[in-house]
């Protein structure tokens, strides 16, 4: 909030930046604990990397307040497409830490990957999401077309 206005100003969406470790980490374990996945500091610690090494396909974008403070995170990857004989990105994680809900974030995180999508030729950004996820389903359902495929796993 603008203390001057008391109005939300637009996040500012941008690359996670190394710095920014402790306030990512803070983000992705409240993602894991939204989906009740038990996620240690190792395992952030290997989702860091991955997003730092080029030559891993995981980016990430993160959503800052004016101050700098991070709101929320975007992991995404390009993925194959046979069938169409194209590209697409998948998003694998998005997430909006509760305090900043309803300010435009996921908006915006999500408006950041279809960008960056277009300008590299994607030709679809796609994800899932749980069937409870209601608050989150509700900005997806204004922002995307849900599709009538299932998702189906084989654990190995």
């Amino acid at each position: 909030m603008s203390e001057e206005t008391g109005t939300a100003q637009a996040p500012v969406i941008r690359g996670l930046r190394e710095g920014d470790r402790a306030e990512w980490e803070q983000l992705y374990a409240g993602y894991a604990a939204f989906y009740k996945v038990e996620q240690t500091p190792e395992m952030r610690a290997t989702v860091w990397g991955w997003i730092f090494d080029p030559g891993h396909t995981t980016e990430a974008l993160v959503a800052a307040a004016d101050n700098g403070t991070l709101l929320g995170l975007a992991h995404f990857r390009p993925f194959a497409r046979p069938l169409s004989a194209t590209t697409g990105g998948f998003l694998d994680d998005l997430f909006v830490d509760p305090d900043a809900r309803g300010l435009g974030v996921a908006d915006a995180l999500l408006d950041a990957v279809a960008d960056e999508g277009r300008k590299r030729g994607w030709s679809v950004i796609r994800w899932i999401t749980a069937d409870d996820n209601y608050r989150a389903r509700a900005v997806y359902d204004r922002k995307a077309v849900k599709t009538h495929w299932l998702t189906y796993d084989i654990r190995l």
